[in-house]
Protein backbone atom coordinates (compact mmCIF):
# COMPACT_ATOMS: atom_id res chain seq x y z
CA UNK A 1 0.00 0.00 0.00
CA UNK A 2 2.85 2.33 0.44
CA UNK A 3 4.16 1.98 -2.96
CA UNK A 4 0.96 2.80 -4.17
CA UNK A 5 0.59 6.33 -2.39
CA UNK A 6 4.08 7.22 -3.37
CA UNK A 7 3.38 6.24 -6.68
CA UNK A 8 0.37 7.92 -7.01
CA UNK A 9 1.92 11.58 -4.73
CA UNK A 10 4.81 11.13 -7.02
CA UNK A 11 2.94 11.26 -10.08
CA UNK A 12 0.30 13.93 -8.82
CA UNK A 13 3.55 16.38 -7.97
CA UNK A 14 5.68 15.47 -11.45
CA UNK A 15 2.56 16.14 -13.61
CA UNK A 16 1.65 18.92 -11.56
CA UNK A 17 4.98 20.88 -12.55
CA UNK A 18 4.28 19.84 -15.70
CA UNK A 19 1.79 21.77 -16.10
CA UNK A 20 3.72 24.74 -14.27
CA UNK A 21 6.48 24.43 -17.03
CA UNK A 22 4.28 24.53 -19.70
CA UNK A 23 4.44 21.40 -21.09
CA UNK A 24 2.08 20.30 -23.92
CA UNK A 25 -1.19 19.04 -22.85
CA UNK A 26 -0.80 15.24 -24.16
CA UNK A 27 2.90 14.91 -22.42
CA UNK A 28 1.48 15.94 -18.81
CA UNK A 29 0.49 11.84 -18.06
CA UNK A 30 3.85 11.15 -19.77
CA UNK A 31 5.67 13.58 -17.41
CA UNK A 32 3.81 12.41 -14.29
CA UNK A 33 4.76 8.26 -15.00
CA UNK A 34 8.11 9.36 -15.81
CA UNK A 35 8.13 11.16 -12.04
CA UNK A 36 6.45 8.69 -10.68
CA UNK A 37 8.18 5.34 -11.88
CA UNK A 38 11.93 7.68 -10.93
CA UNK A 39 10.78 8.27 -7.59
CA UNK A 40 9.41 4.39 -7.16
CA UNK A 41 12.96 3.28 -8.01
CA UNK A 42 14.38 5.62 -5.69
CA UNK A 43 11.70 4.53 -3.11
CA UNK A 44 12.79 0.97 -3.28
CA UNK A 45 16.47 1.13 -3.73
CA UNK A 46 16.49 3.17 0.03
CA UNK A 47 14.10 0.57 1.32
CA UNK A 48 15.92 -1.97 1.04
CA UNK A 49 19.29 -0.08 1.84
CA UNK A 50 20.92 1.68 -0.78
CA UNK A 51 22.53 5.12 0.64
CA UNK A 52 20.16 8.14 -0.23
CA UNK A 53 23.02 9.12 -3.24
CA UNK A 54 22.96 5.74 -4.87
CA UNK A 55 19.12 5.40 -5.03
CA UNK A 56 19.33 8.90 -6.35
CA UNK A 57 21.82 8.44 -8.73
CA UNK A 58 20.24 5.09 -9.95
CA UNK A 59 16.74 7.15 -9.96
CA UNK A 60 17.61 9.71 -11.97
CA UNK A 61 19.58 7.11 -14.56
CA UNK A 62 16.11 5.47 -14.74
CA UNK A 63 14.88 8.69 -15.38
CA UNK A 64 16.89 9.87 -18.20
CA UNK A 65 16.57 6.62 -19.77
CA UNK A 66 13.12 6.84 -19.78
CA UNK A 67 12.80 10.64 -21.31
CA UNK A 68 15.34 9.78 -23.95
CA UNK A 69 12.76 6.81 -25.08
CA UNK A 70 9.63 8.88 -24.75
CA UNK A 71 11.37 11.49 -26.41
CA UNK A 72 12.38 9.31 -29.64
CA UNK A 73 8.64 7.77 -29.54
CA UNK A 74 7.16 10.95 -29.22
CA UNK A 75 8.91 13.14 -31.18
CA UNK A 76 9.66 15.51 -28.76
CA UNK A 77 12.36 17.34 -26.65
CA UNK A 78 13.76 15.21 -23.94
CA UNK A 79 13.67 18.28 -21.54
CA UNK A 80 10.22 17.91 -21.09
CA UNK A 81 10.13 14.71 -19.60
CA UNK A 82 12.84 15.13 -17.62
CA UNK A 83 12.53 18.50 -15.97
CA UNK A 84 8.83 17.29 -14.65
CA UNK A 85 10.47 13.71 -13.62
CA UNK A 86 13.50 14.92 -11.40
CA UNK A 87 11.39 17.00 -10.10
CA UNK A 88 10.41 14.47 -6.81
CA UNK A 89 14.05 13.60 -6.42
CA UNK A 90 15.33 17.39 -5.97
CA UNK A 91 16.30 18.01 -2.04
CA UNK A 92 14.38 21.30 -1.60
CA UNK A 93 13.29 20.36 2.08
CA UNK A 94 16.59 19.83 3.02
CA UNK A 95 18.11 22.76 1.43
CA UNK A 96 14.96 24.55 3.21
CA UNK A 97 15.90 23.29 6.34
CA UNK A 98 20.13 23.86 6.35
CA UNK A 99 18.88 27.38 5.68
CA UNK A 100 17.13 27.67 8.67
CA UNK A 101 19.26 26.08 10.54
CA UNK A 102 22.09 28.60 9.54
CA UNK A 103 19.55 31.36 10.10
CA UNK A 104 19.13 29.94 14.26
CA UNK A 105 22.72 29.63 14.53
CA UNK A 106 22.52 25.88 14.37
CA UNK A 107 25.91 25.83 12.28
CA UNK A 108 26.34 21.79 12.92
CA UNK A 109 23.18 20.50 11.58
CA UNK A 110 23.12 23.43 9.25
CA UNK A 111 26.38 21.85 7.63
CA UNK A 112 25.36 18.26 7.55
CA UNK A 113 22.31 19.23 5.83
CA UNK A 114 23.84 21.09 2.95
CA UNK A 115 26.27 18.89 2.01
CA UNK A 116 23.96 16.19 1.86
CA UNK A 117 21.60 18.31 -0.25
CA UNK A 118 24.72 19.39 -2.23
CA UNK A 119 25.65 15.47 -2.94
CA UNK A 120 21.97 14.95 -3.73
CA UNK A 121 21.69 17.15 -6.41
CA UNK A 122 25.32 16.37 -7.57
CA UNK A 123 23.83 12.42 -8.06
CA UNK A 124 21.00 13.87 -9.94
CA UNK A 125 23.36 15.66 -12.07
CA UNK A 126 25.46 12.27 -12.50
CA UNK A 127 23.08 9.81 -13.04
CA UNK A 128 21.55 12.48 -16.25
CA UNK A 129 24.73 12.44 -17.58
CA UNK A 130 25.42 8.54 -16.98
CA UNK A 131 22.99 7.55 -18.59
CA UNK A 132 23.59 10.25 -21.60
CA UNK A 133 26.63 9.30 -22.29
CA UNK A 134 25.45 5.08 -22.26
CA UNK A 135 22.80 5.96 -24.46
CA UNK A 136 24.95 8.02 -26.98
CA UNK A 137 27.64 5.14 -26.93
CA UNK A 138 24.53 2.78 -27.61
CA UNK A 139 23.28 4.73 -30.66
CA UNK A 140 26.97 4.77 -31.79
CA UNK A 141 27.44 1.01 -31.48
CA UNK A 142 24.18 0.28 -32.96
CA UNK A 143 24.43 2.89 -36.09
CA UNK A 144 28.01 1.08 -36.66
CA UNK A 145 26.36 -2.16 -36.05
CA UNK A 146 23.97 -1.55 -38.90
CA UNK A 147 26.59 -0.46 -41.35
CA UNK A 148 28.37 -3.22 -41.08
CA UNK A 149 25.15 -5.18 -41.41
CA UNK A 150 24.24 -3.24 -45.23
CA UNK A 151 27.62 -3.60 -46.21
CA UNK A 152 27.27 -6.90 -45.87
CA UNK A 153 24.05 -7.25 -47.64
CA UNK A 154 25.32 -5.33 -50.56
Amino acid sequence: MDYIAQFVTSFIGSAAFGIIFNVPRESVFKCGLVGALGWICYFGLSEIGLSIIGATAAASSLIAIISQTFARFYKTPMIIFTVGGIIPLVPGGMAYNAMRNFVENNYSEAITLAAKAFLISGSIAIGLVFSEVLYQLFMKLWSKKNMFKKAADN
